[in-house]
């Protein structure tokens, strides 16, 4: 029996009753995503971290975040899913229109680029394209 692939967008932490517990809430999520690594039918998708102000709250800053920020922000949880997953199960993402309310194309683009900045070129070909390409059926 062939199994469907599924995907999960890296996280939405951050917020609400969790805002002022970083450390406790990436525990937690830390143990989870390992979990779900396990599971070799499961793509994530590495992206929409302003969904619902995760990590910081746009809106409260005096201008906008650059992208060596952004990247300090997200590296934890994105470095993660690279590493349990491997490229080849993480695709980056942007829920534009929707995140032009908190972050510019070209920032958000050159934060995923600064996260990736120790991989391989072949790691990056993945995460860029390549795992899209696949797991949609681009080709």
């Amino acid at each position: 029996m062939k199994r469907l692939s599924s995907n999960t967008t890296c996280a939405k932490v951050g917020y609400g009753p969790y805002a002022s517990k970083g450390d406790e809430v990436f525990a937690a999520w830390h143990t989870r995503i390992t979990t779900l690594a396990t599971c070799e039918n499961v793509v994530v998708k590495l992206g929409g971290m302003l969904n619902r102000l995760a990590a910081y709250d746009f809106r409260a800053l005096p201008a906008p975040v650059s992208s060596t920020e952004l990247a300090a922000y997200w590296r934890p949880y994105m470095e993660t899913c690279i590493e349990r997953f491997g490229a080849d199960r993480c695709m980056f993402e942007s829920n534009f229109p929707v995140e032009k309310m908190g972050i510019g194309w070209a920032t958000l683009w050159n934060a995923f680029k600064r996260i990736t900045a120790g991989t391989s070129a072949a790691e990056k070909l993945a995460l860029f394209s390549e795992t899209a390409r696949r797991v949609y059926r681009l080709d």
